[in-house]
């Protein structure tokens, strides 16, 4: 079902197809310049280090509900065992990881999502193979490190947690913003909290996969408008789901990734950081959040980090 016309409309204006050359495939990772990485050094100012990844174990938050994007399974496959078979010379130990690049915390590639058979910057669908995307995987995101900025939506609306499926609008951005007292400037990484990691924590993983409150196609321009670099939220989903209007179905994936060619994570670990900055006042740091680079994959994990 194709998206409807007002939203394609909206699809077109905030387009990025284009602007940084026909044979881009990084999207708006390009806006990291200089400046910007400079701005998340200028962040680093008290040393506090924070980890923003979920635990990458079987207790994910994976239910099943797409095939095959299992928690990751972790397996010995080497216990203390010596090359010689004498423990007193070289012993060793490995493992092994099966899991979905989705899984637990990633970043969607551009590869993730089409419609009308093109993914971003005018790449045909039909690139994505069983050998993965040629033209658009994670493995071109390269490395990622600027100012991230916490957008503490949940706080800044007087809640400990979202209600279930809300649509965050521009508006709420915006009152985020003014809670953290910083101006979002083009290259940044906004980390748009939500609440919603609570559900996980506390065991209740249905809760946490669904309805979940997340960006919505009112806070599109408000994201194209801002040229963030960058979104993660700390939901499975990312936008606020479900909604109304089936047409409008996952259609902020949709502008995001195909039409701006903007970096999406999910499953960002946001409440340790939040809890911080309420304390202290400073919503910005320096994020490093680079992905696996798997070649030709379609989504990357990665352990983000922010150093204040």
């Amino acid at each position: 079902m194709a998206l409807p016309h007002d939203l394609i409309e909206l699809g077109k204006r905030v387009s990025n197809w284009g602007r940084w050359g026909l044979d881009d495939r990084r999207g708006t990772l390009n806006l990291i310049d200089a400046a910007a990485v400079q701005r998340g050094l200028a962040a680093a100012k008290q040393g506090k280090v924070f980890s923003l990844a979920m635990p990458f174990n079987e207790d994910g938050p994976q239910l099943g509900f797409i095939a095959g994007r299992v928690n990751p399974i972790r397996t010995m496959i080497q216990i203390d065992e010596s090359m010689t078979d004498d423990k007193s010379d070289f012993t060793t130990s490995d493992d092994a990881v099966s899991m979905g690049v989705q899984a637990a915390t990633h970043w969607d590639a551009l590869a993730h999502v089409s419609y009308d058979g093109l993914l971003y910057n005018g790449v045909p669908s039909s690139t994505v193979t069983e050998a993965g995307s040629v033209e658009l995987g994670i493995d071109n995101y390269g490395p990622i490190a600027t100012r991230g900025i916490l957008l503490d939506v949940a706080r800044a609306l007087g809640a400990e947690r979202l209600d279930d499926g809300y649509a965050i609008t521009g508006n709420d951005l915006d009152a985020a913003v003014k809670l953290a007292n910083v101006s979002v400037l083009p290259g940044d990484v906004i980390c748009i909290r939500t609440g919603w990691m609570h559900w996980l924590r506390i065991g209740e993983k249905m809760h946490y996969s669904y309805p979940t409150p997340g960006p919505s196609t009112q806070s599109i321009e408000w994201i194209r408008d801002h040229d963030v670099a960058g979104v993660a939220t700390d939901t499975l989903v990312f936008e606020n789901y479900p909604v109304d209007d089936p047409q409008a179905h996952l259609a902020v994936h949709m502008i995001h990734i195909r039409d701006i060619g903007l970096a999406q994570g999910q499953n960002w670990a946001l409440d340790d950081l939040a809890a911080d900055c309420a304390n202290d006042g400073q919503y910005e740091f320096l994020l490093t959040a680079t992905p696996i680079p798997f070649t030709h994959a379609v989504g990357g994990p990665v352990a983000p980090t922010a150093i204040k």
